[in-house]
């Protein structure tokens, strides 16, 4: 029998409480000295030797020895034959999800929209999709066909032409599921380069890398780091930290399901965080004994383990009204309200990035086929981030026409307030659209 695992048991009550919650949600994500130097050196080559470096860091850093970038480069039709190499089952599940996804993410997609005034003018918004996306997918066998459907399936709906992919293929190594969805997803391009490199080529372009309006996708420190660098020259989705749960029970639910839906965010990597909120302590009790006893059964239970003891926690609360008001300070990316009456809470939710709601939703579902974004925000920034939408995929340009009324009524509020900023030439420009 294995070691009893050591989690932390915190009371909200106790006097410490405070302290103890703020020491374990801290995770400092920033990049060291080393890694910045690297990201920046990787970036300033790419943009000045484009191609040639990137099939230099290839070799450096995957172990791929190739001669030039077309041997980097993936075209649909090899999209098409990885659907057609992995198994009907696989292929089935990837077009489930993919449909899923699309249908949920279609009620964002928002319209331009206009109002006219009693004078005459017009105002509204014209909502344009971008030209290109690039798409990150982490390479070899840490590599997640589900993430391929969540970031390039909204973008897709969103109406952008052309969204580029990039990943690694470390030693030649393909995974065709990867391809797989995104051949489903509407992939346009694909190009087996990764790390630093990668986002600087998507960031400045290349002569076969095309330059994309915004780069999203998960990635390791290296990407993490390019990505902040070169956020400004194009845009991000976000910074993402690891992946969090945060479960409020009542007590009513089987104790082996709570600790199996803590597992699921355990396991992707020691940073991970698994939190359990309920006021019943039998519970949490029942839910420890849970984690001991089905621990020994997964295949990653060494990265587990050490998820669990540095990062998790069984916390008692005094009720499920409390548990709600700390759910809000920490703010977590996935929320599971496994209660009797989870619409009763919901209202007392305020930052969360996705919320799985009663017994039977566990947060398992929402990464793969329910059809909601799975990219969410972490690290508290659920306070104020959403999850990945269509609308990041979207812009929006302000529409302003003024009658020549319009224009003389307004043009008289601007120029006081001009004239008030000591800005003569805007007062004036407003005022030559004024009727005597």
């Amino acid at each position: 029998m294995s070691t009893p695992l050591k989690i932390a048991r915190l009371n909200a009550n106790q006097s410490d409480f405070a302290q103890h919650l703020d020491a374990l949600l801290a995770w400092e994500g920033v990049s060291d000295k080393a890694v910045n130097d690297r990201v920046e050196e990787i970036i300033a080559a790419v943009r000045k030797r484009g191609d040639a470096a990137l099939v230099e860091y290839t070799g450096r850093f995957d172990g791929l020895q190739v001669s030039s970038m077309a041997d980097l480069i993936l075209d649909r039709a090899r999209l098409e034959q990885a659907l057609e190499r992995i198994t009907a089952e696989q292929r089935e599940a990837l077009a489930v999800a993919a449909e899923r996804v699309k249908r949920y993410h279609e009620h964002q997609r928002q319209e331009s929209w206009r109002y006219t005034e009693a004078d005459g003018t017009v105002l509204g918004q014209q909502i344009t999709p971008l030209d290109r996306a690039g798409l990150y997918v982490p390479g070899g066998k840490a590599s997640y066909p589900s993430s391929v459907l969540m970031n390039a399936i909204p973008a897709k709906v969103a109406g952008v032409p052309e969204v580029v992919m990039v990943v690694p293929t470390p030693r030649g190594e393909i995974n065709e599921l990867v391809l797989a969805a995104a051949c489903l997803a509407g992939v346009d391009r694909v190009f087996t380069v990764g790390g630093a490199q990668a986002v600087a080529a998507l960031a400045y372009g290349t002569e076969s890398i095309p330059r994309v309006d915004k780069i999203v996708g998960p990635g390791n420190i290296y990407v993490a780091t390019a990505k902040r660098a070169v956020f400004g020259q194009v845009g991000i989705d976000m910074i993402a930290g690891p992946s969090e749960i945060l479960v409020v029970c009542d007590g009513q639910t089987d104790p082996d399901w709570i600790a199996m839906d803590l597992f699921s965010q355990a396991e992707h990597d020691e940073d991970a965080q698994s939190i359990l909120l309920s006021p019943d302590a039998d519970f949490l009790d029942a839910v420890e004994a849970s984690l001991n006893r089905l621990l020994g059964e997964l295949e990653r239970e060494s990265i587990v383990r050490v998820s669990l003891e540095n990062r998790a926690a069984l916390i008692k609360v005094d009720d499920l009204a409390q548990a709600c008001e700390l759910t809000n300070r920490i703010a977590p990316e996935h929320l599971e309200l496994s209660v009797a009456d989870p619409d009763a809470l919901l209202p007392l939710i305020r930052h969360a990035g996705a919320i799985f709601m009663g017994r039977y939703t566990p947060e398992a579902l929402g990464d793969y086929c329910a059809g909601p974004n799975h990219v969410l925000p972490t690290s508290g920034t659920a306070r104020f981030s959403s999850p990945l939408g269509v609308y990041d995929f979207q812009k929006r340009s302000s529409v302003i026409f003024c009658s020549p009324e319009g224009a003389s009524e307004l043009g008289k509020t601007a120029s006081v307030l001009a004239r008030g900023e000591s800005l003569t030439a805007h007062a004036r420009s407003a005022e030559y659209r004024i009727k005597n």
